[in-house]
């Protein structure tokens, strides 16, 4: 087992002594319990301990035995509420069928970063959740050996189960929960060896699942408050655009209306959080009865907008002050893409070059060369941005789903006048985040709204406002150039990188350090269009534009594609150029050779074209192979075989189920998805012209392989999707014999790049 120190825990540990019916409270600063709920059905078939004690606490031991843990981070599918739990109850040793689960509501003095994004939820908690479990089972091994007299080293435990072979004594947790309540909490803990592990690694299914498929309320959109009336807002058509004045006369008197105001969100002047993106700051409120009643009467609101000019603000980019510029003017795509086309051909910032790549490409044997492009594309959560907000002179009780309330709330408390104490933030599961519910600007704008008609309002965003507001995935665009010598082989590489208004680039990752002679360059075009984290932000273009290129290239070498990647990783296994790799090239070329194998890749299916990619992002590697099948000129995948190292995992079929919902979102977003613009106004505003994939779209079969080793984990939502984009193109050039290098891929248009 591994000694590991509770120096984290033991300044933020809290015990009571005081407990009745016999309860263990384990809490630390971090990671601390929430009020009570409503009871569940899952509960109610259970026989419940005399008294729960919610007293600051994290995790709960009940004079029966059961045990309730608090899940800390906010959930949106990716399952951290269960599987953030399973890693406190194995360490605990407890049996997970009596463990129950409650969500944790905002507590930054308790919970700390409460943030669901970046693929980190599990890799920065592994640790703490690990020693609350085993810090209790510490505990009540000395409660026993106290109560018993014998050293505690002698006791076992084992699912709840406390025992002592010598004197035959035996007794479960519950019994012992009062005792150990007033146990010293241990300089060290000791934490299993990864063989040892009963839970962890087994699949478990979903605590809310029940609730879900019976559609119990979860969902932000779900939340009641007794008295709370409906909000909605109305923003600028156009990015460019700013609020000039409105006539509310028409609507005032229409049914179930109670008022209509303006609302500025973050005022001139303020320094904004790194995720306080928000485009238009300056909106009108219209509050009234019912969604309907309110609906009704935004379409007949008459409101006067005016063009906006250049302005600058002030962004804290997590204590890094910095202006940021943002231009006048309302955009197209068709400009956009005119402008990168133009911007590509000219110098842009070198980020890193290994060798003398000009030189070698003069003198190279065959030179290969490549544009590739993408579009904007919106999150699109299937529930809508929303949020409760009840504020009063005594503070403010905000509700709703939201992945980084931790970062919202500063904001919340600013605008509100009020201190952040004063402010409760329920986190209810949300209905698909993508990176889109990290930017809080619908919390802020509920709280405004609940301030200024002086009663409890649920902010309800329409599709059309969600699709029309910002904060989406870029534009981005890439050229690659690679040399191969008389013998085939890759001496040089080269490329560019940008977009509107960032560049994509990843300068060191692979084929950065297998490569003599490298050139990574960037650039960027501002633009008024606000953009936000996008599921696996950049990554999500450069994987498959990389991946889609390297098959080029191996093609041109007459190499097999997987053969030409290992041999790349070989070469920067063992003589790496460089120094500042991302990527380990073991790792890389482990989930290659996974999928591989289980795609039985030497043998293909006749009819049936197959395209490779493999991809490091999120501190983890995923590779897939796609198979597509022609129905007459249509392309159907049929199956994906996909391979990825995201060291322990957690819960098998959970994480085999993000990594086939990250495929199937790939491919739709690389086939169907796009974003355009015209004057400052997005074209898609609903999915009448926004295509999602359709379920009869998505692949026949997902296999999904996981690496076995004893590796922390590392992330899992966001890996497996970039590289689907990849593989998607290089299957669809077997299938077609034509490249694809601008997304949607499904698009009939002329390439307007490349």
């Amino acid at each position: 087992m591994t000694q590991i120190k509770t120096q984290i825990g033991r300044r933020a540990f809290i015990k009571n002594s005081g407990l009745a019916g016999g309860g263990l409270i384990l809490g630390f600063s971090w990671l601390n319990s929430c009020k009570p709920k409503v009871v569940s059905e899952e509960e109610l078939v259970r026989e419940m301990p005399k008294e729960w004690f919610d007293i600051n606490a994290y995790l709960k031991i009940g004079d029966n035995g059961l045990v309730t843990i608090m899940a800390p981070n906010p959930e949106f599918g990716q399952g951290v509420i269960t599987s953030m739990p399973m890693i406190v109850a194995d360490e605990l040793d407890v049996d997970w069928q009596d463990v129950l689960v409650e969500q944790a509501n905002f507590d930054q003095e308790d919970y700390g970063w409460q943030f669901t994004g970046g693929s980190q939820g599990i890799r920065r908690r592994w640790e703490g959740l690990r020693m609350a479990g085993a810090t209790a089972r510490h505990m009540l091994i000395a409660a026993a050996a106290e109560t018993w007299q014998v050293p505690a080293s002698e006791i076992t435990v084992s699912n709840g189960m406390l025992g002592h072979k010598g004197t035959d004594k035996s007794a479960g947790y519950g019994e012992m929960a009062a005792t150990a309540a007033k146990m010293e909490v241990p300089e060290e803990v000791t934490l299993k060896e990864v063989k040892d592990f009963t839970i962890i690694g087994t699949s478990r299914k979903g605590v809310e699942n029940h609730r879900i498929v019976t559609g119990k309320p979860l969902f932000g959109l779900d939340y009641q408050f007794e008295g709370a009336l409906v909000a909605m807002v109305v923003h600028p058509p156009a990015f460019g655009l700013q609020l000039k004045s409105f006539d509310d006369s028409q609507i005032q008197s229409m049914p179930g209306i109670v008022d209509v105001f303006k609302i500025k969100t973050l005022e001139d002047g303020f320094t904004r959080g790194y995720f306080d993106t928000n485009a238009f700051t300056d909106l009108v409120a219209i509050v009234g009865k019912s969604t309907w009643e309110v609906m009704n009467a935004k379409k007949q609101l008459s409101v006067e907008w005016e063009p906006i000019g250049d302005s600058r603000f002030t962004m804290d980019r997590f204590g890094t002050q910095m202006n940021v510029d943002v231009p006048s003017g309302l955009e197209s795509t068709d400009d956009h893409y005119a402008k990168m086309n133009e911007v590509a051909t000219k110098s842009a910032t070198t980020t890193r070059k290994d060798g003398n790549p000009e030189e070698v490409f003069k003198k190279a044997a065959k030179t290969i060369e490549r544009s590739y492009s993408c579009p904007f594309l919106a999150h699109n959560c299937m529930e809508p941005m929303n949020f409760f907000a009840h504020v009063t002179d005594d503070g403010a009780k905000l509700a709703g789903p939201l992945q980084a309330p931790v970062l919202t709330a500063p904001t919340v408390a600013a605008r509100l006048g009020m201190p952040a104490e004063k402010i409760e933030i329920e986190l209810t599961r949300m209905g698909g985040g993508f990176g889109r519910r990290a930017y809080g600007h619908y919390a802020v704008e509920a709280a405004l709204i609940s301030k200024e008609a002086k009663a409890p309002v649920k902010l309800v965003y329409t599709r059309e406002d969600d699709m029309t507001c910002g904060i989406y995935r870029p534009s981005y665009r890439a050229d690659y150039k690679a040399a191969l010598d008389e013998d085939n082989n890759l001496i040089a590489f080269h490329v560019k990188a940008g977009g509107i208004p960032e560049t994509p680039l990843f300068a060191n990752r692979f084929p950065a350090g297998a490569v003599d002679n490298y050139l990574a360059q960037q650039w960027e075009i501002n633009s008024n269009i606000t953009i936000g984290a996008f599921r696996a932000p950049r990554s999500n273009f450069m994987a498959g534009v990389e991946q889609a290129f390297l098959d080029e290239v191996a093609e041109a070498a007459g190499k097999d594609p997987i053969e030409f990647r290992l041999e790349l990783l070989e070469r920067a296994k063992n003589n790496p150029v460089g120094e500042e790799n991302e990527y380990d090239p073991d790792r890389l070329a482990g989930v290659l050779k996974l999928v591989r194998e289980k795609s039985n890749w030497n043998q293909p299916t006749v009819g049936t074209h197959r395209g490779v990619s493999a991809y490091f992002c999120h501190n983890s590697y995923a590779a897939h192979v796609v198979d597509i099948v022609m129905d007459g000129d249509t392309p159907k995948v049929e199956n994906v075989v996909c391979a990825v190292d995201c060291g322990i995992v957690i819960n098998p079929d959970a994480a085999k189920n993000m990594a086939e919902g990250a495929i199937v979102d790939g491919i739709g977003n690389a086939m169907y998805g796009e974003l355009t613009f015209k004057d400052g106004a997005p074209q898609q505003t609903n999915f009448d012209r926004y295509k999602m994939i359709r379920h009869s779209e998505v692949p026949k079969n997902i296999e999904v392989h996981f690496v076995k080793n004893e590796i922390d984990p590392t992330g899992l939502g966001e890996p497996p999707f970039p590289p689907v984009f990849g593989a998607l193109a290089n299957a669809l050039y077997k299938a077609t014999g034509r490249r694809y290098t601008k997304q949607p891929f499904i698009t009939d248009k002329e390439p307007l790049v490349g």
